[in-house]
């Protein structure tokens, strides 16, 4: 007997490989000889032809309706139609399964592979490091892959590289827009601009690569709102993109805030507390300034991303305020999207002639918004906001050691979830604000910011202790990929773990989790308190930026062993390769 399997999966990641590789091997082992056509990010699609399914007694077929295959070629023959669920819940039923004559529904068109676009696209995520660069290399890939001619302009924490040039824009068929934060549409006007998150552009990538050029609109003159362009359903749009164009401006001010404070306990813990010496003029610039400076950022720049430029000013302005009545993070936050939405409601509404309408972005809408936000601020909001935070610090300062273990491990389950995305983020921005409202001072801000960056840590520093530990079960692919993600980790970059959760998340994500719970309690249990918000195992060299340093160690070593041991025992053999696009070139 000779079946033919075809899979795709509306991800293009991981569960088409694994649904058409379980297939193939329960089909092995009962003698049957199997003929796979696998759509996904894991390796090039090898299309079967006319002759090989005709050829099959009977042809599996899992694939969704919005997937972009030829199904003319099934017309005809003897079809199990199936869904990868179903594939992954019981192969063997599915192998005996009986088929029916299949007509190809009139609606699917086969893929046109002769369309060869001239694409240019831009990438950038919050922080402007692993999740810029890997959707850059997975864009690059899969349009390559299709004969597309396509140049990524990454948009990172070092600046723009590999910029577009102005005829590279205008030559282009489509613009592709892989971003976490606003950026400047402008260049891309009367271009027919798609946009997705960085996550979609990795994890997702034929998906993207398929609905780009059906789903893509024409960029107006200019659009600086979220959400004005094209995009498939899970692009992040609203709250939680602004949120994150602010994150990614306060993130630079926070850890360059952070090391000088660090730097200023190399010459003693209250060496900074003699004023005129060398470590209290650090701790003025990183303490004193750009801590100060970061919840007006923060606030300014999601402002900046609802309402643009005339948002950024009331943004900073209730920043500042929110800083000053002691609201901090928090209250941050909430100066932001008030003042955003506030410049935002008066450039819809004003109506003035338009011989004074240049004054409504530099005057009108900045003068009105502050006002809205600022009395706001004062008067309904800020009180309410600052006794949370009261409250909050409160906790923390008084929190038990049982209290301190349950949050350690929360704080390690929500950065080794999803590596780098939402949950990972909301993690890291509630330890860098906590860090900046105390000036980096309080063991309450402290201690947190120590828990999450160990067990962010955890992740790579895992798959590649479980490259080498458990070598025969990996390819020669993910074992370089290994070796990446091992550096990656020292660097306390949780995304050098996304090759391998993409490519067999149901046992990397949870042995991630376990491996961050545990480093996150065993942080806090040690009292550890980090005074740097990033830099990861380097900045153990700076005397006293960490305090009980062989302890801080010992429990990122613990819970990096832990995950690779775990994953090292459940991880099957013959997985095969990590997805394109996450190749160990990204370091």
């Amino acid at each position: 007997m000779k079946i033919a399997i075809i899979t795709a999966c509306p991800a293009g990641v991981a569960t088409s490989f694994m649904a058409a590789k379980r297939l193939e091997e329960k089909a092995k082992k009962q003698g049957v000889e199997a003929l796979v056509e696998c759509h996904s990010n894991v390796a090039p699609v090898e299309p079967l032809t006319t002759e090989q399914l005709r050829s099959c007694d009977k042809v599996i077929l899992a694939v969704p309706a919005q997937h972009r295959v030829d199904l003319s070629r099934l017309n005809t023959l003897n079809v199990v139609e199936t869904t990868i669920d179903a594939i992954l819940a019981d192969p063997d039923a599915i192998l005996a399964a009986e088929g029916k004559t299949y007509q190809a529904p009139t609606q699917v068109a086969p893929v046109a592979t002769s369309d060869a676009l001239n694409v240019v696209a831009v990438t950038a995520c919050p922080t402007g490091v692993a999740h810029t660069f890997m959707a850059a290399e997975a864009l690059e890939q899969g349009a390559q892959r299709r004969g597309w001619k396509i140049k990524v302009e990454t948009r990172g924490s070092v600046g723009a590289k590999n910029q577009l040039t102005e005829a590279e824009i205008a030559a282009a068929d489509l613009v592709i827009l892989a971003t976490d934060i606003e950026v400047d549409r402008a260049p891309f006007a009367g271009k027919k601009v798609y946009h997705c998150s960085t996550g979609s552009a990795l994890k997702k990538t034929q998906q993207v690569l398929n609905d780009a050029p059906v789903q893509a609109v024409v960029q107006a003159g200019q659009a600086n709102e979220s959400g004005g362009s094209g995009g498939t359903s899970g692009e992040k749009k609203g709250v939680y993109k602004h949120l994150l164009t602010g994150v990614s401006f306060m993130l630079p001010m926070v850890v360059a805030g952070g090391l000088l404070i660090a730097l200023s306990f190399v010459f003693g813990i209250h060496a900074f507390e003699q004023k005129g010496t060398l470590a209290a003029n650090l701790m003025l610039i990183g303490g004193g300034t750009a801590f100060k400076l970061m919840i007006p950022v923060l606030a300014g720049y999601i402002a900046y991303s609802i309402a643009d430029r005339p948002g950024l000013a009331p943004g900073m302005i209730g920043g500042m305020l929110a800083s000053t009545i002691g609201a901090g993070f928090i209250g941050g936050i909430v100066a932001g999207f008030l003042a955003g939405y506030s410049a935002l409601f008066f450039a819809r509404n004003i109506k003035l002639p338009q011989s004074i309408e240049a004054l409504k972005p530099i005057l009108i809408i900045p003068l009105l918004a502050s006002a809205v936000t600022g009395l706001v601020m004062i008067y309904v909001l800020g009180k309410p906001v600052a006794a949370i935070m009261e409250g909050m610090t409160h906790f923390l300062q008084t929190m038990g050691s049982t209290n301190a273990i349950l949050m350690g491990i929360i704080l390690g389950l929500m950065m080794c979830f999803d590596l780098g995305g939402p949950i990972n983020k909301a993690a890291y921005t509630f330890g860098v604000g906590l860090l900046a409202s105390q000036a980096g001072s309080d063991a309450s801000a402290t201690m947190p910011m120590a828990a999450i960056m160990a067990a962010g840590m955890v992740p790579p520093l895992g798959m590649g202790i479980a490259t080498f530990i458990a070598r025969r079960k990996f390819s020669k692919a993910e074992t370089e990929a290994g070796k990446a993600a091992f550096v990656l980790g020292l660097c306390f970059i949780s995304e050098g773990a996304i090759p391998f959760a993409a490519r067999d998340p149901m046992r990397v994500i949870p042995a991630n989790m376990i491996g961050g719970a545990i480093t996150g309690a065993l942080s806090m249990f040690f009292n550890c308190q980090l005074h740097a918000p990033h830099g990861g195992i380097f900045v153990l060299a700076i005397p006293n930026a960490v305090n009980h340093v062989l302890l801080y160690l010992a429990s990122i070593v613990i819970g990096a062993l832990a995950t690779a041991f775990i994953y090292s025992v459940i991880r099957r053999p013959e997985m095969g390769e990590v997805p394109a696009g996450a190749s160990a070139s990204i370091i």
